[in-house]
C-alpha cells in the first residue's frame, strides 16, 4: 500500500498502476475507521483492480457548534486498517490540500439535501457534494462505495453522481452493526457504557417498526408511532421521519414504494443518525 498526500501524488500513483482495463474503487472516508469501512473497502476489492481509500476530515460538512476540532482521528490505526484490508493507495491530505488559498467553488445539492439531516444542519450537504466532487475528480474512480447508515448522504451523492455526468457506479451497503444491534460509527467512541445502553433505542425502534411493517402494517403513523415509543429513552429525537426512499418526500399511506425510517438523536451531547428501510416490491 502507498500513502500520499497530495493531489500530484495520487494522480500519480494512479497512473503507474491504472491499465486500460483496470477498475478504480474509491471509498472516501473522514477516518478513524471501523468494521463497517472496512467492509466497503472489501466489497469493492473482487470489482475493482485497485484499491484507493481517503482519509479526510472535512471542514465544510461542520457547522461552527459542531464537533470538528473534536471528531476522533488516529492516522496509524487506520492506515494500518486499510493495509490489512488490501487498499492500494491511501489518500490523506491536509486542509490545504483539499481548499488552497482562494477557493470559492461549492456544489450545491437540490432538493434531496433539504429534509431529514439537512433541516437541522444548514450548510452540511453543500460541503459533502463538494468534497466529494472534488475526490471524483481526484480520483476518478469507476466504483465508489459508500454505506447505507449515512442514508441521505448516499441519494444526495447518487444524483450529483448523475446530474454532473460522473462515470462512476455508486454502491451502497447496508448498515454494519454490532452484535446487539448498535450501528457502527466513529462518533460511538463518545458514549460512556451508560450512555450506549441507551443508544440502542434507537436501532430497536426501528428493528420494532420493521417487523410490524413485515408482519403488514403499512399505515406510516402507525410505523413511526410504534419507533418513537422505543426511542424514548435517548434524550433529544431531533428528527424521526418516514420517507420515500428515492426522493426523500414523506411516505404517504398506505405504503405503495419502498420507503426509508430514518432517525437522528442525541444521547448525552453526541449525535447519532440510523435508518432502516421497510422495502415494498414493484
Amino acid at each position: 500500500m502507498e500513502t500520499v498526500r497530495t493531489v500530484a501524488e495520487l494522480r500519480r500513483a494512479i497512473r503507474q498502476i491504472r491499465k486500460p482495463d483496470n477498475r478504480v474503487g474509491f471509498v472516501p472516508t473522514m477516518g478513524y475507521l471501523h468494521q463497517g469501512h472496512r467492509a466497503l473497502i472489501e466489497a469493492s476489492r473482487p470489482q475493482c483492480d485497485v484499491s484507493v481509500v481517503s482519509i479526510f476530515v472535512n471542514p465544510t460538512q461542520f457547522a461552527a457548534n459542531e464537533d470538528l476540532g473534536t471528531y476522533p482521528r488516529d492516522f496509524l490505526r487506520d492506515e494500518k486498517l486499510c493495509r490489512d484490508a488490501g487498499v492500494t493507495i491511501l489518500f490523506a491530505p491536509d486542509t490545504k490540500e483539499i481548499y488552497p488559498a482562494g477557493f470559492d467553488t461549492f456544489v450545491e445539492p437540490g432538493e434531496l439535501a433539504r429534509p431529514l439531516c439537512g433541516a437541522f444542519r444548514p450548510g452540511h450537504f453543500r460541503g459533502v457534494a463538494t468534497v466529494v466532487c472534488k475526490l471524483f475528480n481526484m480520483v476518478q474512480p469507476d466504483v465508489a462505495v459508500f454505506g447505507q447508515k449515512d442514508f441521505q448522504q448516499c441519494a444526495v451523492v447518487r444524483r450529483m453522481t448523475a446530474d454532473l455526468d460522473f462515470p462512476i457506479e455508486i454502491l451502497v451497503l447496508p448498515t454494519v452493526r454490532e452484535a446487539d444491534g448498535l450501528a457502527l460509527s466513529s462518533r460511538n467512541r463518545y458514549l460512556s457504557q451508560e450512555q450506549r445502553q441507551r443508544a440502542l433505542a434507537i436501532c430497536r425502534g426501528l428493528f420494532a417498526a420493521s417487523e410490524e411493517f413485515q408482519a403488514g402494517e403499512r399505515d406510516a403513523s402507525r410505523l413511526l408511532a410504534i419507533a418513537r415509543q422505543h426511542m424514548a429513552g435517548i434524550d433529544q429525537l431531533e428528527y424521526l421521519d418516514l420517507v420515500d426512499s428515492i426522493d426523500l418526500k414523506p411516505a404517504e399511506s398506505p405504503l405503495a414504494t419502498t420507503a426509508a425510517l430514518c432517525v437522528a438523536g442525541y444521547v448525552g451531547s453526541t449525535r447519532l443518525i440510523d435508518n432502516i428501510i421497510l422495502p415494498v416490491p414493484a
